[in-house]
């Protein structure tokens, strides 16, 4: 499993497992029933420690994307699609935010900011 870290960003590195991990099961690629990798196989593939990807496994299952099973593994939970829409959509508010308070500090106006999420929704089509 791939999930990209980023050791100078300001985001602690457990949660950006467990970012990466939550994009990866609301976007589909992880499916209801799949087990994750172990702690330790994805904290030794990743070359963090053992504590950072328990924290980011537990942050997962109390969100409710992942059920803990004692002695067989962490697996991923069906998801009710309108739960995903959710999420999906809270995520996205929180992405706003951060943009907003990037955009302020840095005395982007906002017809700028509108042309850039223009752009970028241009690009994924």
């Amino acid at each position: 499993m791939h999930i990209p870290i980023d050791p100078s960003a300001s985001a602690p590195i457990y949660e950006q497992i467990r970012e990466g991990i939550a994009t990866a099961i609301l976007t589909g690629d992880l499916a209801s029933g799949d087990a994750l990798p172990s702690i330790r196989a994805l904290a030794r593939d990743l070359r963090v420690s053992v504590i950072t990807t328990t924290r980011a496994y537990n942050e997962l299952v109390a969100d409710g994307l992942v059920d803990a099973v004692r002695g067989k593994g962490v697996f991923v939970r069906a998801q009710d699609s309108d739960q995903l829409r959710r999420r999906a959509l809270e995520q996205i508010d929180e992405g706003f935010d951060l943009a907003l308070r990037a955009a302020r500090t840095a005395g982007i106006e906002h017809s700028e900011l509108t042309a850039l999420l223009a752009h970028r929704l241009e690009e994924e089509l």
